[in-house]
């Protein structure tokens, strides 16, 4: 999903259609939620090589979102 951004923002934009823009963010987000409760460590649990490309992952969802919002206008907040 974060890798078809650049595509869903020149659709958007050649069709006049913010929308696609908006649902597309909106599935990054939920896919983020889902994601980040199951895979991150918890507790006593030492990070790992893997943890540690999930936290990549989770900081790119980020700078895709906030991207996006900001292209639609709107302020992400710094932190959530």
């Amino acid at each position: 999903m974060l890798g078809d951004q650049p595509v869903v923002l020149a659709a958007a934009a050649r069709h006049r259609a913010p929308d696609r823009v908006v649902r597309q963010l909106e599935a990054v987000a939920d896919a983020l939620l889902d994601f980040q409760h199951t895979v991150l460590p918890r507790g006593d649990e030492k990070p790992s090589a893997a943890h540690r490309s999930r936290l990549a992952l989770a900081e790119a969802a980020g700078t895709v979102l906030a991207g996006g919002l900001s292209l639609l206008g709107i302020t992400a907040p710094d932190r959530i």
